[in-house]
This record gives C-alpha cells, sequence and structure tokens, in this order.
C-alpha cells in the first residue's frame, strides 16, 4: 500500500513551506509526495527545491487552469493505491499522523475512503475541531455539507470509476465528487477519531461575498443536475425544518416538549375537524 500525498500551490510560499515540512517530518516512509506548483513568481519554487533535497518529492511547476486542473493533474502523477489532496496553507497535525492512519485503514479492511478530524484555523488564531461527516450520514448531509478532501485517503481508482474533478468549477467540484460518489454512488467512507490535519480557513472558498456567491451558484447548477425535480423541492422545502429537528433530538428534553406540543395539536386538529 502507498499513499500519495499531493500538494497544490500558486504563490503562497509561506503557507507551502509549513504543509512540505509536515509531510517531510512523517515518520511514515511508504509516501510518495506530488507537489503541483501553478508557476508561481514568489519563493515557492525555491522552497519545493530545498524540500526535494531532504526527500524524495515530485513536483511540476507550470501555468494551469485553476485548482481543479491541479489537483487533476497531480491525481495523474500519482501512482499510490490512495490520494491524499493537502493544499497549500493546511499542514498533518502530528509527524505520527500518517502511520497511524494507516494502521487503521488496514484495520477497517482498507475501505475506499478514510478520514479523520479536521482542526480548522481562522486568520485570528481561533481554532475549531471538525469533525467533518456523520458516521450515519445521509443524501441531506451532501446537500448541504460535505466531506473535505483535504486530509482525506481516497482510493485513487475512485477517480477512474467516477470521473475526475470538474475543472469548469471555481469553488465546488471537490462538493460535487463527493456528493456524486457518496451521496449517489454508494461509496462508503470509513471515519476514524484521529485529527488529521490543520485546516487554513483563509482559503478561496471560505472567505469574501463574491466566493459565497459562487459557491451558492455552483451548488445550485450541480443540484438540479443531479437530483430529480420532485426531490430537490422536497430538500428545499424542507431543509430548515430537517435541520431543526436534528438540533432538537441533540436534546432529548426539547424533543419531548417539541412531541408533546405535536400531540396536543394533533388532538385540536381532530377535535376541530369534528365540528
Amino acid at each position: 500500500m502507498k499513499l500519495s500525498i499531493i500538494t497544490i500551490n500558486r504563490n503562497n510560499a509561506q503557507g507551502l513551506k509549513k504543509t512540505m515540512q509536515s509531510v517531510v517530518e512523517q515518520t511514515s516512509t511508504d509516501i510518495e509526495y506530488i507537489v503541483v506548483d501553478g508557476a508561481s513568481t514568489d519563493e515557492s519554487v525555491d522552497i519545493i527545491k530545498s524540500f526535494a533535497d531532504q526527500r524524495l518529492i515530485r513536483w511540476v511547476s507550470e501555468r494551469d487552469n485553476g485548482i481543479y486542473n491541479a489537483m487533476n493533474k497531480g491525481i495523474g502523477m500519482a501512482q499510490g493505491e490512495y490520494v491524499m489532496i493537502l493544499n497549500s496553507g493546511d499542514y498533518l497535525a502530528t509527524p505520527q499522523v500518517i502511520e497511524q492512519m494507516n494502521d487503521k485503514l488496514v484495520a477497517k479492511g482498507k475501505p475506499d475512503i478514510l478520514y479523520g478530524n479536521m482542526i480548522k484555523i481562522w486568520p485570528d488564531g481561533k481554532t475549531r475541531r471538525d469533525y467533518q461527516l456523520s458516521v450515519n450520514y445521509s443524501l441531506f448531509d451532501f446537500y448541504q455539507s460535505t466531506l473535505n478532501p483535504d486530509g482525506t485517503y481516497i482510493r485513487r481508482s475512485l477517480f477512474h470509476q467516477f470521473g475526475p474533478f470538474d475543472e469548469t468549477m471555481k469553488i465546488c467540484s471537490d462538493w460535487a465528487w463527493m456528493l456524486k460518489t457518496i451521496g449517489l454512488g454508494g461509496v462508503k467512507p470509513s471515519r476514524v477519531n484521529i485529527d488529521t490535519l490543520y485546516f487554513d480557513m483563509t482559503g478561496v472558498s471560505e472567505s469574501g461575498e463574491r466566493s459565497r456567491q459562487t459557491i451558492q451558484k455552483e451548488r445550485r447548477q450541480v443540484l438540479q443536475q443531479t437530483l430529480p425535480a420532485p426531490v430537490l423541492a422536497d430538500y428545499d422545502r424542507f431543509a430548515a425544518d430537517i435541520t431543526l429537528m436534528r438540533r432538537i433530538h441533540r436534546h432529548p428534553w426539547a424533543f419531548r416538549l417539541v412531541r408533546f406540543l405535536e400531540r396536543c395539536l394533533f388532538k385540536y386538529e381532530k377535535w376541530k375537524a369534528k365540528r
């Protein structure tokens, strides 16, 4: 078994250095490391070369057509059974994390997708542990959220089975791929309670009103193209109610209260209908 870790970068020398440092420090030697640089004009290439002197790294620096073109390029270069995206600015949680994840991968029977926890870092230094996709996920989880490919083991053959990332999209192609693969394609991911990486929340998909508008537009297009119209209409209509009931279910006392009120309304409507 070999894991191919793929880092894409463009003019983020400071972030790239943190990312590459976290990979070359890994105790596991069963790693292929690939860096795809988009013809950076800062010190990125010098940083890649300096780390390449410490550990075998396959890398390329040339113009590309966006982040998903760069990701697909890295996946095309990969030879590992699994691939992991680790974008510039993000970094692995500990030097032992790949060794730990490899052990879990074997213990769980080598699932197609294996993921752990993500620690999100905001510009003000605040952090939050994100457990990502629930083990009891449903299609609704992909209607409103996703499993982030960063730090996730993905069997490389899945990109042949379901196709590469859609390069016509600017921000949401990884979300669309997970929707198609897990939400609709029947691929079952496996979760482990391991902190896999620190995730930089200043990325292209995380900030700015323009980015939020692009996310909404791209997601809507994918949902309209992917889900039958009656199914999408139901999700649109009941999404807020489902989210509300999930929150209430987390608190038994609140659920009992809502259940009591619902029974009262049921009896009231039944009494009213008889009048």
